[in-house]
């Protein structure tokens, strides 16, 4: 390192690297403001919310032998869903609670092919899904749609979807693999 024993190339040398990292940092999209953070934080917090519901449907499936994808049954929750979304766009709102289904069945799947190797037989604690894990849902669809009207203006502001990719990772925690927090994301995030 003898740029660094020589005073004048040492500066020049600091020099460059600043400006390299500032180019760098004005390419960066601008980090949104604390309300709207806030708001992002809130919206990823109940997707995690009901991803960790997934675990629940996967136990209540793999006792009962049901198929973790059921498109009939699932139409109709995504048009009743979407029904209640009156303050969103239709295409929107259907991405978006698409996009949460396929991420539980993702964290399904994958537990399902988790408990496949591992020779696992019927749990003992395995909930009902009409008295145990709908209530949840139901509670859960209602506060999402909320946020969605409040987020989907925010998506449009530069930097709100890296943000939202960013602390995702922070805030949908407990999805095996990170597939279904991705899926999650999938298809209304960037439109």
């Amino acid at each position: 390192m003898i740029f660094l024993k020589t005073p004048a190339l040492g500066k020049l040398f600091a020099s460059l690297f600043l400006m390299v990292l500032l180019a760098a940092c004005q390419g960066m999209p601008p980090a949104p403001s604390a309300a709207d953070a806030a708001q992002a934080d809130h919206l990823l917090v109940l997707i995690d919310q009901r991803l960790a519901v997934a675990p629940m449907v996967a136990k209540a499936k793999w006792n009962s032998g049901g198929a973790v994808n059921d498109p009939p049954r699932e139409q109709l929750i995504l048009d009743a869903v979407v029904a209640q979304a009156k303050g969103l766009d239709p295409v929107f709102a259907r991405r978006f609670f698409q996009a949460q289904f396929d991420a539980s069945k993702a964290m399904q799947l994958g537990l399902h092919a988790q408990w496949r190797q591992q020779g696992r037989g019927r749990f003992d604690d395995a909930p009902d899904l009409g008295r145990d894990v709908r209530p949840v849902l139901d509670k859960l669809t209602p506060e999402l749609i909320a946020e969605l009207e409040k987020i989907r203006p925010l998506l449009a502001q530069p930097g709100m979807p890296a943000y939202i990719e960013m602390r995702s990772a922070v805030l949908v925690r407990g999805d095996l693999d990170g597939e279904p927090r991705r899926v999650a994301l999938t298809g209304w995030l960037r439109n």
